[in-house]
């Protein structure tokens, strides 16, 4: 009989409960008990979800108060130094230490560095190793959930963790840089005994994630999977390796011929790799297909599936399990609650739970034949031939648009060095933020009052503008340089935009997790993009008209709006992204008409959208770039183009980053403490740069001279003429208390940096 399994579940609850209850008990008015009780109630009842869809196999230890990768640092012992001992403290505010910045006896510290996970939107906070470190078990979270779980009943339970090749891929040199892999030995040993632990405690199966062989791996590093997984093979457990987000490739055979008892393979990413290896499969060997897409919210095309299933099913018969292509953290909870979706447009949609029900469908018919299935089959044909089919996807004008399309688009008008001197004048180190202020609990109220029709259109608009003009002026206290309005307005940089957008949709409970407590509900775009009128013209308009000094406008660019939205899966990306950059250009082009002389265009998402595998990668950054080229392409030499981009590497685009030809570009680099500027060394990036010299995502008030030292860092890679200062982010989930006084500070630094630079020239050569 196939065997259904799931590599994991959302787990902040389908009305957010985890990030309610974390935010809670961070601000001290809950305790770690009921913030654990939340969580125990989480896990209970997404585990009898699951089962009660048909589930053989339940994932344990795919939840945490914070995040996986983390959870698995702090399992081995491997906590940066700076943070003290934290042995004293529980594993849940062990967690909170690093990812949040507390040393052991509660003194600020730098938080853990946070990046990207793979290709996703989601947040990991990066290992930190040192030379000689040694791992042991010190953690009793990952059993003490292996225990709960069964004592509710659930006796077939597969413990999930991060293979230790792809953690040890993940982590950094703590201080000086060295071989990650002098440390495997201590690493496979730690991991022996987890799984002895695992074993004592019923244990059958384990699943250990090891997405790092979907890229471009080094020999030695393909050498050191066997070796690893050699020795793990004498655990007394089943070794489930899971991989995902792409095509193994080049380490095909690498996986198939490791010694353990089972492969998963993303089936959605790399449909063509399932017959491949079922032939390069040893006959013992499990063959898990991850066939049911885990990072989009499309229904699944059931009689395809079941075409590719059924001729590895005559040749593996119950050797062939099936399961979503990934962790289904990437996508909402239960589709069911979208009572405001149109019931076409609901009709091709799967969120989590439907997704394992049609996994269950999927065995049912494998079992039974596609007859057997009866009408559940019939109903998603149907669905599946509405979407091809509506006529709510193509809209004929921007087809005709796209034509248009010519070369001379996504040019501007003079290199950056012709027009730096006709754009605003600025003292040298230039202060700004990124865009966001602290969104408080009366904008919150003021939006819901206002959707719910408490408030009406005119009492909602006088809200807004009492809001932009508060945060004016306290930018002007404060002394800032150029301002930005405050975006009080706005839901969420992506949301907002898609909401007034054609071609999107949206849900209410449709949240993913992003990191921590920080949730994201992305839009749905299922059709053909336009701008049916301006968005933010008139709350920008208005906040220049209270000010002297710039006023940025505001706008989230065509490759982030794309990577940050459940995206069509029926035309090239490429095609979307241009749709959403013509969209976009108009309103860059009404900002500049109604007197906005400074625009930034958010690219948060650029380096997130880069393909795993090098070779793919000019065709990503050729349509990427173009998209943002286009979107800025219009304007006059004399309108100043920012944009920002959020944790990640830059060394191996700097060139496609430079040929974005933004004026500035602002980037997430305290937690690196500037590490990330080494890609700046070494190429000479021709425009501005504002490197952020404060960790927005902790609570810590950082001083100005702890701001003054990552200057001084980033004034070794960037000349003082070119150099901004500024947060990593936007400041929208910190509160006054915290935003004042370290803006205060950077203000400070970037007076004592002038001081030091008197009578240096700000404009560039």
């Amino acid at each position: 009989m196939t065997t259904l399994h799931n590599l994991g579940f959302p787990r902040i609850g389908h009305q957010r409960e985890l990030k309610f209850a974390l935010e809670r008990y961070w601000r001290g008015e809950d305790s770690l008990e009921e913030l654990e009780s939340t969580a125990a109630g989480l896990r209970a009842r997404h585990w009898e979800l699951q089962q009660n869809a048909g589930l053989d196999l339940l994932p344990v230890n795919d939840f945490s108060l914070y995040d996986q990768v983390l959870d698995n640092s702090l399992l081995l012992g491997a906590i940066p130094r700076r943070f003290g001992d934290l042995g004293k403290h529980s594993h849940a505010d062990a967690a909170f230490c690093i990812a949040r910045g507390r040393d052991a006896e509660g003194n600020p510290v730098a938080a853990g560095e946070m990046t990207k996970w793979f290709d996703t939107n989601y947040h990991y906070i990066v290992p930190e190793l040192r030379p000689g470190q040694r791992f042991r078990i010190s953690s009793e979270k990952l059993f003490h959930e292996v225990s709960e779980a069964r004592a509710l009943g659930h006796e077939a339970v597969k413990p999930v963790l991060p293979g230790p090749l792809t953690w040890l891929w993940l982590a950094k040199a703590e201080e000086e840089e060295f071989d990650r892999l002098e440390l495997l030995d201590s690493l496979v040993e730690t991991y022996g005994g987890i799984l002895q632990r695992l074993a004592a405690l019923g244990v059958a199966w384990v699943q250990l994630d090891e997405p790092a062989l979907a890229l471009d791996l080094p020999g030695e590093w393909k050498q050191a999977y066997e070796s690893a997984y050699s020795r793990l093979r004498a655990a007394p457990v089943k070794l489930l390796l899971a991989t995902y987000f792409g095509p193994l490739q080049d380490n095909l055979h690498l996986a198939a011929r490791l010694p353990v008892d089972g492969l998963h393979l993303d089936a959605v990413r790399a449909p063509g790799e399932l017959p491949r290896l079922a032939d390069h499969m040893p006959a013992y060997k499990i063959l898990s297909a991850g066939i049911i897409d885990g990072r989009n919210i499309w229904r699944a095309d059931l009689k395809k599936i079941l075409a590719t299933l059924a001729p590895l099913r005559q040749r593996l018969g119950d050797r062939l399990w099936l399961a979503p292509s990934c962790s289904l953290l990437h996508v909402p909870v239960d589709l069911a609650s979208e009572t405001g979706l149109d019931e076409e447009l609901k009709s091709w949609l799967a969120f989590a739970v439907q997704k394992l029900d049609e996994l269950a469908l999927l065995k049912q018919c494998l079992r039974t034949g596609a007859e057997g299935c009866g009408e559940l089959l019939a109903e998603n044909i149907r669905a599946i031939e509405s979407r091809r089919l509506s006529s709510r996807i193509h809209d004929p004008k921007v087809q005709q648009r796209l034509q248009t399309l010519s070369p001379d688009m996504a040019q501007r008008g003079s290199p950056y060095a012709q027009r730096r001197p006709s754009q605003i004048s600025l003292p040298l180190f230039p202060t700004t933020t990124i865009g966001s202020f602290p969104q408080t609990a009366e904008i919150r109220r003021a939006r819901r009052d206002y959707r719910l029709g408490r408030l009406d259109e005119a009492g909602y608009q006088r809200r807004m503008r009492d809001e932009i003009r508060a945060v004016v002026e306290i930018q002007e206290t404060l002394g800032l340089d150029v301002l930005v309005h405050g975006e009080a307005e706005r839901n969420d940089m992506v949301e907002y935009f898609g909401e007034q957008l054609q071609g999107f949709a949206f849900t209410r409970f449709g949240w993913v997790q992003s990191y921590g407590s920080r949730c994201v509900k992305p839009p749905i775009l299922f059709g053909d993009v336009s701008r049916p009128a301006p968005m933010t013209v008139e709350w920008s308009r208005y906040a220049q008209s209270l000010t002297d000094k710039p006023m940025k406008g505001m706008l989230t660019g065509p490759v982030t709006l794309l990577n940050w939205s459940f995206l069509r899966d029926d035309q090239p990306r490429a095609l979307t992204c241009r749709q959403l950059a013509l969209a976009l250009r108009d309103e860059v082009l009404d900002l500049e008409r109604t007197g906005i002389s400074v625009i930034q265009i958010d690219e948060a998402a650029l380096r997130e959208g880069l393909p795993l595998r090098k070779a793919d990668w000019r065709n990503y950054l050729n349509w990427a770039v173009e998209s943002f080229r286009i979107t800025a392409g219009g304007v006059r030499d004399s309108t100043q183009i920012h944009t920002h981009m959020c944790y990640s590497e830059f060394n191996d685009i700097m060139a496609a980053i430079a040929a974005m030809d933004a004026d500035v570009i602002t980037i997430e680099t305290s937690r690196s403490r500037m590490e990330l500027l080494d890609a700046f060394r070494d190429f000479h990036y021709p425009a501005e740069i504002g490197p952020g010299v404060y960790d927005i995502h902790s609570a810590n008030i950082p001083r100005t001279q702890d701001m003054l030292e990552l200057l001084e860092k980033a004034l070794e890679r960037i000349p003082a003429e070119r150099l901004w200062v500024n947060p990593d982010c936007g400041l929208k989930t910190r509160n006054w208390e915290e935003v004042k006084p370290a803006l205060k500070n950077m203000v400070e630094a970037a007076r004592r940096l002038r001081k030091q630079y008197a009578g240096k020239e700000r404009m560039p050569d």
